[in-house]
């Protein structure tokens, strides 16, 4: 696929589109391959109609740490489906194919992406359209093959920083590409009801130190939270809320003539999400 752009100058002009719009970038996850293949690309052409600016496409793992039970079980569906990395690779070509123009950033875990080969990772991501990558399982300090790798084929290499980072915070900002994605709070993804009170001092540290936007994800499920973070970071990653909302649907994705209905919940999800 030929870019007039390089893949991470995709994700910096979508901020900074947005903060000249004066609106946080909106990033909804999608499980690759959940609840089926041709869904899955349903559901990101969906969320592109219902206003997502970039979309996080997550890459199934039997072993997600970072994954709380809603991601997990749609993960080990993913899995039974049959979407493996390779099968991840052709399903963000297809998502092109059938229209996606929004930045797209992968989601996976280190050990298949190892085994693939980290520079062929890279490369092939390229090659089908993908901006970026997010890896919640590799430590910043065993990360620095794909970082050199990423930055000298300008692929973002999203690095995550958590409440506990510490000391860290300041070498992993100062090093950033793309944005950074900063955990709300310590655990596994999942929707939450509320959020501590040091969250600003955490974002506060982090914006001191970092050259790119700060995204935030994990547990951001209502409308009050998007009013909340959206004047502390400049994007807000939604998961576990609208894998949940899809997997109350299901019935609905399983029968042709009802699956515009389950899109279309998804669709008001979003739109009541980021409403004024």
């Amino acid at each position: 696929m030929k870019q007039c752009i390089t893949p991470s100058q995709e994700i910096s002009h979508t901020f900074n589109r947005c903060r000249e719009e004066n609106q946080p970038v909106f990033m909804p996850f999608v499980m690759g391959g959940y609840p089926t293949y041709t869904d899955s690309i349903e559901i990101a052409l969906t969320l592109q109609e219902a206003g997502a600016h970039l979309l996080e496409i997550g890459f199934p793992y039997s072993d997600p740490l970072a994954d709380g039970p809603t991601i997990q079980h749609a993960s080990e569906i993913a899995l039974k489906q049959g979407l493996t990395l390779t099968k991840g690779f052709q399903l963000i070509a297809d998502m092109r194919k059938a229209g996606i123009t929004i930045p797209l950033v992968i989601m996976g875990y280190y050990n298949p992406i190892l085994q693939f080969g980290i520079k062929a990772f890279v490369e092939r991501a390229i090659e089908i359209g993908a901006s970026g990558v997010i890896i919640p399982d590799l430590p910043y300090e065993e990360s620095a093959e794909i970082r050199s790798i990423s930055k000298e084929l300008d692929f973002a290499y999203i690095s995550l920083i958590a409440p506990n980072s510490k000391k860290r915070i300041k070498e992993i900002a100062s090093q950033a590409e793309g944005f950074i994605y900063c955990v709300s709070s310590l655990g596994v993804t999942g929707a939450r009801d509320t959020f501590s009170h040091a969250l600003e001092d955490y974002l506060q540290e982090v914006r001191l130190h970092a050259k790119v936007p700060l995204a935030i994800g994990f547990g951001i499920s209502k409308k009050e939270h998007v009013q909340f973070f959206q004047s502390k970071v400049d994007g807000i990653i939604v998961a576990s809320a609208l894998i949940d909302l899809i997997r109350k649907q299901l019935p609905l994705f399983e029968n042709p003539s009802t699956k515009k209905e389950a899109l279309n919940s998804l669709k008001r999800f979003v739109e009541v999400l980021f409403s004024k």
